[in-house]
């Protein structure tokens, strides 16, 4: 699914209309960009948590070269599914 897709299935659900759908769907990934980058983290309970770690700088071999680099440490987005997410994806209903 992309985002046009998505966009389309919101919208369906929803009722909204798809221009609705598509403004809704930008500020929700707009505010969880802006939050992440301020080192927040975003709970939707049931569904997971948004959230960064940090990496450590770490030692790395270019496998062309055969080469050591180093690989700087950095934050990442990391997201953690909730239980309901978890139970609707393996198969469980409640």
């Amino acid at each position: 699914m992309n985002k046009v897709d998505l966009v389309s299935s919101m919208a369906s659900i929803s009722g909204l209309k798809k221009a609705d759908a598509d403004k809704a769907l930008s500020a929700f990934i707009q505010t969880v960009t802006e939050e992440l980058a301020r080192g927040e983290e975003i709970r939707l309970v049931g569904f997971g948590t948004f959230k960064t770690i940090h990496r450590n700088e770490t030692e790395g071999r270019n496998m062309q070269t055969k080469a050591q680099i180093t690989i700087p440490a950095r934050d990442i987005p990391k997201f953690k599914p909730g239980k309901q997410l978890k139970d609707a994806v393996s198969g469980l209903k409640k």
